[in-house]
């Protein structure tokens, strides 16, 4: 690749250095946010050999160039262009200012759950490892060495609220460690367990001539979410009023105390309420439906991806593994089938087209699908090509009818593909695997059917 034909190519096609707001990369793409999108020329990007996709998500145009190939050309339009590069934050200051209030909703979930992926992927593993373990008469459920593995697993579902407290307070303007003493107040030994509370309440705080449950909230989402934003207002508003040689002092002691009453009083239980009521809703759909969700979720994932919606999610799986009633992620099998289905779409381009560029984009496109990554065969190869997306949107409706009629379920989050096998329930491995054939084959032989309009 020549570096800068290609930097001096994207400049051209952006509308220069003059439209550019902030501009920086991450791994593998070129992230831009520009002043005027209607300068952006993204069929002309997308003809480029050398761009793997183009496309603009909540505001800010996304170049996908490669991992190494990004920071080259990214100096050499920095250099041209007599900018300086700006830091993920800023990119992302910038482009909220283009997005909607559902976008900013969205947006905001996905920074502050993203970050803690990490932690629950390692336990959801280690959960899977244990149900295989458990499956295959690995080891004994009531052997040391299966309580220590145990305990291990559950401890970032259990401390959930410190994780994601810590996350938010840093997305909120707040002081993370105020937030993780918020969330540590939310799981405190002196509160019942909020896993044994479908057995009955065991306790009353008595205020005002009120009663509030003694309840704890280990593993919720809302009420910590809640919390922590209202923690973010108060703590603001509280450093606006009180003198500045008493601020180390009065701000956090008024800041835990009164967020901490407000927590424990309205926001958790409210926060409760809410949780499990997104959860009952989509339990509802998932169970009276049947195939039919399987169907409407597998079908529609992809293209909530495009929005970049589907981050917010994340929300909502962490949800249905802490509600003791429910304690399973029956979407991520759902999510997984549409994923591995563009994979099968952009492998049959890899097949059936005769162009040497495209085909060099959509076989490991195709394969790192199977991974659960799907940029680059989403926007790389399907949409670009219009028909073998309508064939990925088949495919994934055929898996996720299928994980659906066999209720396939999984312990975490965050893990999709083949590697999602070490996290889906032991009874259901079976089934997963069946399940990923059906999304893959069945998209690929759609994208077939269809066709497509090869590119010269």
């Amino acid at each position: 690749m020549d570096y800068k034909k290609t930097a001096d190519f994207i400049l051209e096609n952006i509308g220069n250095e003059n439209n550019i707001s902030t501009i920086g990369h991450c791994a593998t793409r070129l992230r831009v946010v520009v002043k005027d999108s209607n300068l952006v020329n993204l069929e002309q990007l997308k003809k480029n050999p050398d761009i793997k996709g183009a496309f603009f998500s909540n505001g800010q145009l996304q170049i996908i160039l490669g991992q190494g190939t990004v920071n080259k050309v990214c100096s050499i339009i920095l250099g041209e262009a007599h900018i300086e590069e700006s830091s993920l934050d800023d990119i992302k200051k910038d482009q909220i200012k283009n997005l909607n209030i559902f976008q900013r909703f969205a947006r905001t979930l996905s920074n502050i759950f993203v970050p803690i992926i990490p932690a629950i992927v390692a336990s959801g593993l280690l959960m899977g490892v244990l149900g295989m373990g458990k499956t295959f008469g690995w080891f004994t459920g009531d052997s040391s060495l299966f309580e220590l593995l145990d305990m291990f697993s559950n401890t970032a579902f259990v401390f959930l609220p410190i994780i994601l407290a810590f996350s938010a307070a840093k997305e909120f303007g707040a002081n993370p460690y105020l937030a993780a003493a918020l969330g540590g107040i939310l799981i405190h030994p002196a509160l019942q367990n909020a896993w044994t509370v479908g057995n009955g309440i065991s306790g009353y705080f008595t205020l005002f001539g009120m009663n509030f449950a003694k309840v704890g909230y280990q593993g919720t989402v809302l009420p910590i979410l809640i919390a922590v934003w209202v923690m973010s207002l108060i703590e603001k508003n509280l450093r606006k009023i009180v003198p500045n040689m008493l601020d180390i002092i009065l701000t956090p002691f008024l800041t835990i105390l009164i967020t901490g009453f407000i927590s424990i009083t309205i926001i958790g239980p409210l926060g409760r309420v809410i949780g499990d009521g997104i959860s009952f809703g989509l339990e509802y759909i998932y169970t009276s439906l049947g195939v039919f969700a399987g169907i409407l979720l597998g079908g529609s994932y992809s293209s909530i991806v495009i929005t970049g919606m589907h981050h917010s999610f994340h929300a909502i799986e962490a949800n249905l593994l802490a509600n003791p009633n429910i304690g399973k992620n029956f979407l991520l099998p759902i999510w997984s089938m549409a994923n591995v289905a563009q994979g099968g779409a952009a492998m049959a381009v890899f097949f059936k087209s005769k162009n040497k560029t495209l085909k060099s984009i959509a076989l490991p496109a195709g394969l790192s699908c199977l991974l659960g990554i799907t940029e680059a065969a989403l926007f790389g190869v399907n949409l670009r090509l219009g028909k073998p997306f309508i064939g990925a949107v088949i495919g994934g409706a055929l898996g996720g009818a299928y994980i659906t009629f066999t209720k396939v379920s999984m312990n975490a989050v965050g893990v999709t593909g083949i590697p999602g096998i070490s996290i889906v329930q032991p009874e259901s491995m079976i089934n997963y695997i069946i399940a990923l054939l059906i999304s893959f084959l069945g998209a690929g032989i759609a994208t077939i059917i269809l066709g497509f309009k090869d590119e010269v």
